[in-house]
Parts: structure tokens; sequence; C-alpha cells
């Protein structure tokens, strides 16, 4: 006589607030896990995820939320994909090692400079009293309507007497002041102006390039990619000392910031000084400020000595001084 084995109980069903929390989770991962992966294998994407970028360190915090609800819904799988996105998201945020330039040459000139968005103008006498007490060599400045770059070139015209610029109204406007002499100015094409130029520093040849694409809204996003792109095959084409600074629209988690630092072979002076993830923008509104745009990027013949950021009233973007030595060629 052969006996039946009794039946396995079933497994019981989640409970429903089991279930919520389960899907919950779910929700919590999709924007930590998508970005996570798109900067992982460096690309940029479509909308939301050049936006959502700019937020990737504070996605940890949706990524633990899931954690914890996985981790009550007792759903064991849930859980382990959870910890494995969080923990992708916080390595992914993780500030990049400082980067070290092994000096050559002796130094041929100290130079400052300030790259400021004065955000329509609204921070010209703001940057008027930073100048006047940082005494900078360079000053790169976006977003300098014709009202804006009158005022500098007036207020500077025997400390900073070369300039380049784009004069336009609005955001379109920008100006590069300069103590050094300035050959071969030119404009990247742009939505908003980006002026170039040479300078005279201590008689070697530097390539001056002011940044300023503008920003990766839902509906630019291939705008962004193109201005940046047309900055990178610019930076490309340098053979000798280039800074390219201003706001740039993008952070270090996005691709198209890292191809401008590839193609052009530059490094980012807040990188170098350990400041890489100090946030430029927004000052203004009811966030606090929460990611990097506004940089200053340099070639090797740079020696990058120190970086602040500086508030400037009437202006949603700190400014970013950068002390830097201008080294003798190998």
């Amino acid at each position: 006589m052969t006996t039946t084995a009794p039946a396995a109980p079933a497994p019981p069903s989640l409970r429903p607030r089991h279930r919520f929390g389960a899907w919950a989770a779910g929700l919590l991962l999709a924007a930590p896990a998508v970005v996570t992966g798109c900067r992982l294998l460096d690309t940029d994407a479509i909308t939301p995820v050049p936006q959502l970028l700019a937020l990737l360190p504070w996605l940890t915090v949706p990524a633990a939320l899931a954690v914890l609800l996985a981790a009550a819904a007792r759903r064991r799988p849930l859980t382990l994909l959870a910890v494995v996105v969080l923990g992708a998201t916080a390595w992914s945020s993780l500030p990049p090692t400082p980067r070290t330039v092994t000096p050559h040459g002796p130094p041929l000139a100290h130079v400052k400079v300030i790259a400021s968005n004065v955000e329509f103008g609204q921070g010209t006498d703001a940057l008027t009293d930073i100048v006047r007490r940082e005494h900078p060599q360079l000053v790169f400045v976006s977003e300098c309507d014709r009202a804006c770059g009158r005022t500098l070139t007036t207020a500077f015209a025997a400390e900073l007497p070369h300039h380049a610029a784009v004069e336009a109204d609005g955001s379109a406007g920008s100006v590069l002041l300069s103590a050094y002499p300035l050959a071969d100015r030119g404009t990247i094409p742009a939505t908003m102006g980006m002026p170039g130029a040479t300078a005279d520093i201590a008689g070697t040849p530097v390539r001056l390039q002011l940044a300023h694409p503008m920003p990766p809204l839902a509906h630019q996003v291939p705008l962004w990619k193109r201005e940046l792109r047309r900055i990178a095959d610019t930076a490309a084409r340098q053979t000798g000392p280039t800074l390219v600074a201003g706001d740039f629209n993008a952070s270090q988690d996005h691709a198209a910031l890292r191809a401008v630092l590839d193609a052009g072979r530059l490094h980012d002076a807040a990188r170098s000084a350990g400041a890489s993830r100090t946030p430029t923008w927004p000052v203004e509104g009811p966030l606090p400020p929460f990611v990097q745009i506004d940089h200053v990027l340099v070639s090797d013949d740079f020696i990058v000595r120190d970086v602040r950021f500086l508030d400037v009233a009437g202006s949603d973007h700190r400014a970013v001084l950068t002390d830097l030595d201008l080294r003798a060629p190998r």
C-alpha cells in the first residue's frame, strides 16, 4: 500500500501592507537604477536622465528608502536589488580622486581667474565688488547683458583693459576681461555668447574660451549636447596652454562635460583642489544649491593652487575663483 506525501502548504500571500511596500520600493528604485546605469555606461541618454544626473548624489535617498521598504515587505530578491542599486548610486556619487599634475618647468606667472554667471546682469554690482577685492587677471562673465558689459569694461579699464565679448541682451551676452593682451578673438556658434581669444601671458600664448551652452531642459537636450560638443571640438584643436571657464550647465556626472575634458586633455580645477562636489547652483530659491555646473578647466600647463566659491548677490550662481600657476613647457 502506497502512501501519498502531504502536499506542501501554499506560500502565504503578501499582506496588503507588504504588497504596498514592495510596489513602493520598486517605484523608488526606478530613477536611481536608470540614472546610475547611464552614469556607469557614460551616456546622458534622453530626458529625464540629463536632468536627473544633476541630482545623482541625492538619488541615494530614494534608493535607501527602497531598501527599507523591500526589507519590511520581506521580499528578498527585491531587497537584494535595492541594496545593489543603493551601492552603485553611492559609489557613483563619491567625489573623484583629486587629479594631481606633476609640475614641469619653472612658474611663468601666477594667474587668478574668476568665472561668474551674473543672471541677466543682476549680479553685476556684486561681481564688480568681488573683482575689486580679489584682483583677478582673467574674468569670464556669463549672462552679461549690454549694460553689464559696459559697467565692467568701464570699471576695470585700467586693471583689465583687454576684452572679448558677445554684446547682446539678457542671457545671450558674455564678456571675457583680461589683464593680458588678447589676439585671435573668436566665438563658438551658440545660442548664448561664448567668446574666446588668445592671451599673451609672460610671453606664452594661452587659449581662453568662455563656455555657456544652453541648459538641458526637456525640449532642448539635443541642443545642449550639440553646444557642449562644439566646446569639446574647440578644445581638441588646441595644442598649447588652454583655459576654458564659465557656466557649463553640466556637472561632472554628465558625459557631455567629461567629453570636453577628454577632448582638450583638460582637468577641472575644482577636482584638483578636492572640491568637485561643492555646489554652485541654484543659490536663489527655496532649495539649497545642489549641483556644480560652473567650472574652470585647464590644461596640464597649469598647476591649481586654490579654488574658492563666492556668493554673488543678485545671481543664482556662485562664482568660481581659481588660483593658478602657468608653468613653462618641458
